[in-house]
C-alpha cells in the first residue's frame, strides 16, 4: 500500500477538519524499477498563495478555538495536505484524510472517517476528484475557489459546497463585458480541464445569444507543449484583436511565456479570476503582453490580525518545527521537507493582495457554525461533546447556514452549494514607479437588482499598449443607417456586407438585419435612412411645361379673337357672308372655349375642377364640331339641290342651322349630366404607376361615361368627315369642303394618335398629351377653316367683291343662295 503522505501541518482536536491545498507546484516522480519499495513524491516551488490559504485555515481555527461563543468548549483540530498540483498526490492526499493518519495492511476499516469535513481543493478538476471520491462517504468538501459549474449539479456532488461562485455567473459575465464594449469578433482560448472547459462553454453560449461571434475556440493543458504552439499559431493568424482567456494560472504562464517569445502584443485580453491577479505572472516582459487586460478578480477582503498572524503567531504556534510536538506522530517528522517555506517566515507583504483567503476563513466558519448547531452548544453551557456526529449531518447543517463574519459579509449557500457571485472588475496598470498595479474599474454583484448587476467605470480603463483609447474588435465595420446586414456566406454571423435598402425602403438604425417598407404615401429619403412625404406630382401652371402649353392655349384665344374682329369687320363682304357667317361667329366662340377648356386641365385637381374639365372639354368640342357639321351640310345641301327653287333650301335656314347646333350639343350636355351625376370624375392619388411619387390625378369615375362623351365627339366628326368629302368635288370658289375634309382628317389624325399616346404616358404627361390633343385638333379647325378667308381678306382683296365670288359658273342660283 505504501506510505501515507506526509501531514503538511496537523493539530489534534475534538472534531478535525482536513485541508487539500497546492502548496507546492512542482512534482517529482521517484524512478519505478520495481526493485524496491517506491519512494514518496517529492514536490518544490513553493505556491505562496495556497500557502497563505493554509495559513489562514489554522488562523480561522485558532479564533475558533479562542472564541467563547462559537463552540465554547469543543477544541477543532486539522490535517493540512499538500497535494503538488498534482492529481495522483490529490489523490493520495484524499485517501489519507479518509483513512487516517496511520493505516496498514493488516488493519480493518471502522466505517467512520476521522475528519468531519474537507477544505479543498484550489483548482476544478482537482475538487471534481476529490468531490467523487468522499461523495459515498458523505463527506462535505468545502472549496474555496473552485468555480466550475459542473459542481453545481447536486446529483453528482450532494456533499460539495464552496465560498466563492459557480463560473456560471463570470462566463456570462465575461459576455456582457465585451458586449458592453462593443467587440463582436472576439478568440477564445481555455484550459483543457474541468474548469475551462466548463466555462467556456457556457460563455460561448452566452456569446451566441449576445451576437458575439467567436473567431476561433482553442484549448490547452499545461503538459501539452504542442498543443500551445498550435494555440499561439492560431492567435498569430487571426484578426480578432480581443482575446478571452479562460485559463487557470498555470496554463496563463505557459501562454504568456510563448506570447512574449513570439513578441505577439497588441491584443486586448480579458481574463479570469483564476489567473488575472496571479502575481506570479509579473515579469520584466509580461505587461507587453497583458498590459491593459481585463478580467473578473475575486474581492479583496482583509482579515483583521492576520497580517501579523503569518509572521508571528503562525510560526511560534502552529508550523509543525516551531511548536511543541504534542504526540507520537510528530516524533519522527523531518524538517528539511520545510526548509522552502522557512524562507517566508518573515515575510507579509502580500498579505494585503491575497483575493481567496477570506474564502477560506469563511470555509472554516461554516463547518463552524454547522458544528455549533449539530452539538447543541449554547454558550455559558457549552457543547454537548458526547454526540456522535456523523458526515452527513455536517452536510445537512451547511445547507441551513446564514450567519455574517467580521468581515461584515454573509456567508450561506443557494441550491446548488454556491456563494453569491461578486466580482471586481481589475485592470493591469502601471504606477508612477512603474510597479504593475490590478487597479478596481468596476464590479459584478449578482445580488443586487439586475439592472445594478454590473458597473464600470470606463474612463479609468488603460487598455492595451498604454492607449486611453478602447481597442475595435470586428469582423465587419457596422453598417450605418440606410443599410442593412447581409450574411457572409459559410463565416459567422458577425461577418456581414452592407448593403443599401432598396428604394422605398428605409433603416434607421445602426447594424440593422432588415430594411423596413415606407407605408404608402412615404418614400426613403436619398440617404434611405428616414420616410418622407411622396413627392406629388400634377401638371402645375408654373413648371415649363404648363406655361408653354398656357401660352399656346391663349395664344389660340388671341388669335380666334383677332381672325373674329377681323371677320367681324368685314362681315359685309362676300367673303364672310358667302360661308355663313352666323355659324362662322358660333364657330369661332366655340373655338376660344376649345382653346380655353385646355386651361382646366392644369393645376391642382380638385373635386371641381375633375368634373369641369372633362365635361367643359366633351360639350366645347361638341359645339365646336357642330357648328363644322352645319356648315358642311350648308354646302352640300345648296350644291345638290336640282333646282334653284328647291324646298330642301327652306328647310335648312339660319334658324334651323343654330337648331342642329343647339340639338347637337344638348345631346353631349344631357351625357355629360348623367355621368356627373352616376359617378362623376374625382381626384385620385395613382401610386402604382411610380412608386417614389404619387400622381395626382383624376380618375374618369365613369369609363362608360367618358367614352360616351369621346364617342360622341367621334361620331360627329365622321359624320362631318363624310359629309365634307362628298361635297369636295362642288364648286371651288364658294366651297368649303375640301378645308373642312381637311380639317376633319387633322382631327381624327390627333384624337386617334392621342389614343395610344395617352395611354402610355406616365403621370403629368398623360394630362399634356390630353392638353396638346385639344390644341392641335382647335389649331387645326381655326388654320384649316379660317386661314384661306382671311389670305383673302387680308391680302387678296380684289378677290373679296361679288363678281369675283360669282363667276362664271353654272349653278349660280346655288351661289347666289350661299351669297345671301
Amino acid at each position: 500500500m505504501g506510505d501515507p503522505n506526509y501531514l503538511l501541518i496537523s493539530k489534534d482536536g475534538d472534531v478535525t477538519i482536513g485541508a487539500l491545498f497546492p502548496i507546492r507546484s512542482i512534482e517529482t516522480l521517484p524512478s519505478f524499477e520495481f526493485t524496491q519499495k517506491p519512494q514518496l513524491l517529492s514536490c518544490s516551488s513553493v505556491n505562496l498563495r495556497d500557502f497563505r490559504m493554509a495559513q489562514t485555515m489554522t488562523y480561522a481555527i485558532d479564533e475558533i478555538n479562542n472564541s467563547k461563543s462559537l463552540l465554547p468548549n469543543v477544541y477543532i483540530g486539522y490535517r493540512i495536505y499538500d497535494t503538488c498540483g498534482s492529481r495522483l498526490s490529490s489523490m493520495s492526499a484524499t485517501m489519507a484524510l479518509m483513512n487516517g493518519q496511520e493505516f496498514a495492511a493488516e488493519d480493518t476499516c471502522k466505517g467512520q472517517s476521522p475528519i468531519h469535513a474537507i477544505i479543498g481543493e484550489t483548482e476544478s478538476s482537482a475538487t471534481v476528484i476529490l468531490s467523487r471520491t468522499t461523495g459515498p462517504f458523505k463527506i462535505p468538501v468545502i472549496s474555496h475557489s473552485a468555480t466550475c459549474e459542473c459542481l453545481s449539479n447536486r446529483k453528482n456532488y450532494p456533499s460539495f459546497f464552496r465560498t466563492i461562485a459557480s463560473d456560471y455567473h463570470q462566463s456570462r459575465a465575461l459576455a456582457y463585458i465585451i458586449k458592453h464594449f462593443g467587440w463582436s469578433w472576439v478568440g477564445a482560448v481555455n484550459s483543457d480541464n474541468d474548469y475551462g472547459n466548463n466555462g467556456m462553454a457556457i460563455f460561448l453560449n452566452t456569446a451566441k445569444e449576445e451576437g458575439i461571434c467567436v473567431e476561433y475556440s482553442v484549448k490547452f493543458y499545461r503538459t501539452e507543449p504542442e498543443k500551445l504552439r498550435k494555440v499561439v499559431d492560431t492567435i498569430k493568424k487571426s484578426t480578432a484583436k480581443v482575446i478571452v482567456a479562460f485559463l487557470t494560472s498555470f496554463e496563463m504562464e505557459n501562454l504568456l511565456e510563448q506570447l512574449s517569445t513570439e513578441n505577439i502584443t497588441g491584443l486586448q485580453i480579458i481574463g479570469v479570476e483564476a489567473w488575472i491577479t496571479a502575481k506570479s505572472l509579473i515579469t520584466p516582459n509580461s505587461f507587453r503582453v497583458l498590459g491593459g487586460s481585463l478580467g473578473f478578480a475575486v474581492r479583496k477582503i482583509d482579515i483583521e490580525g492576520f497580517a501579523d498572524y503569518v509572521i508571528k503567531s503562525f510560526w511560534e504556534t502552529d508550523f509543525p518545527c516551531s511548536r511543541t510536538e504534542r504526540n507520537s506522530s510528530q516524533k519522527a517528522l523531518n524538517c528539511n521537507i520545510y526548509q522552502d517555506l522557512l524562507l517566508l517566515k518573515n515575510y507579509n507583504e502580500d498579505v494585503p493582495e491575497q483575493r481567496y483567503s477570506s474564502n477560506v476563513y469563511k470555509a472554516v466558519y461554516a463547518v463552524a457554525h454547522s458544528l455549533h448547531s449539530l452539538l447543541n452548544c449554547k454558550e455559558r453551557e457549552g457543547c454537548e461533546k458526547d454526540l456522535k456526529i456523523q458526515p452527513q449531518q455536517v452536510v445537512e447543517a451547511l445547507k441551513r447556514v446564514n450567519f455574517t463574519v467580521k468581515m461584515g459579509d454573509r456567508v450561506c449557500f443557494d441550491s446548488t452549494g454556491a456563494a453569491v457571485a461578486q466580482y471586481e472588475v481589475v485592470n493591469w496598470q502601471k504606477d508612477s514607479d512603474d510597479s504593475i498595479q490590478f487597479t478596481p474599474v468596476g464590479y459584478y454583484d449578482a445580488s443586487l437588482p439586475p439592472d445594478q448587476h454590473f458597473v464600470l467605470n470606463t474612463e479609468k480603463i488603460i487598455w492595451t499598449g498604454g492607449q486611453l483609447e478602447k481597442p475595435r474588435s470586428v469582423c465587419s465595420e457596422s453598417c450605418p443607417p440606410g443599410t442593412r446586414k447581409a450574411a457572409q456566406k459559410g463565416r459567422p454571423v458577425c461577418c456581414y456586407d452592407c448593403i443599401p435598402c432598396a428604394e422605398g425602403e428605409i433603416s434607421n438604425e445602426t447594424d440593422s438585419n432588415n430594411c423596413k417598407q415606407c407605408p404608402g404615401e412615404y418614400w426613403s429619403n436619398s440617404e434611405k435612412n428616414k420616410c418622407v412625404l411622396k413627392a406629388v406630382e400634377f401638371l402645375s401652371f408654373t413648371e415649363v411645361m404648363g406655361i408653354v402649353l398656357v401660352f399656346f392655349s391663349l395664344f389660340g384665344v388671341g388669335l380666334t379673337a383677332l381672325v373674329a374682329i377681323l371677320f367681324y369687320s368685314k362681315k359685309d363682304t362676300p367673303i364672310v357672308k358667302a360661308n355663313n357667317s352666323d355659324l362662322s361667329f358660333l364657330l369661332l366662340f366655340s373655338l376660344t372655349l376649345c382653346f380655353l377648356c385646355s386651361l382646366t386641365f392644369i393645376g391642382r385637381p380638385t373635386e371641381w375642377s375633375c368634373m369641369l374639365r372633362h365635361t367643359a372639354f366633351g360639350i366645347t368640342f361638341v359645339l365646336c364640331i357642330s357648328c363644322v357639321l352645319g356648315k358642311t351640310i350648308v354646302v352640300l345641301m345648296a350644291f345638290k339641290a336640282t333646282l334653284p327653287g328647291s324646298n330642301v333650301m327652306k328647310w335648312f335656314g339660319p334658324a334651323q342651322q343654330r337648331l342642329s347646333v343647339l340639338a347637337f350639343t344638348l345631346i353631349q350636355v344631357l351625357i355629360c349630366v348623367l355621368w356627373l351625376t352616376i359617378y362623376p370624375p374625382f381626384p385620385h392619388k395613382n401610386m402604382k404607376y411610380y412608386k417614389e411619387k404619387i400622381i395626382l390625378e383624376c380618375s374618369l369615375g365613369s369609363t362608360i361615361g367618358f367614352s360616351a362623351v369621346l364617342g360622341y365627339i367621334g361620331l360627329l366628326a365622321v359624320l362631318c368627315f363624310i359629309l365634307a368629302f362628298l361635297a369636295r368635288t362642288l364648286p371651288d370658289k364658294f366651297n368649303e369642303a375640301k378645308f373642312i375634309t381637311f380639317s376633319m382628317l387633322i382631327f381624327c389624325a390627333v384624337w386617334i394618335t392621342f389614343i395610344p399616346s395617352y395611354v402610355s404616358s406616365p403621370g403629368k404627361f398623360t394630362v399634356a398629351v390630353e392638353i396638346f390633343a385639344i390644341l392641335a385638333s382647335s389649331f387645326g379647325l381655326l388654320f384649316c377653316i379660317f386661314a384661306p378667308k382671311c389670305y383673302i381678306i387680308l391680302l387678296k382683296p380684289e378677290q373679296n367683291t361679288k363678281q369675283h365670288m360669282m363667276g362664271k359658273n353654272k349653278n349660280t342660283h346655288s351661289e347666289k343662295w350661299l351669297a345671301t
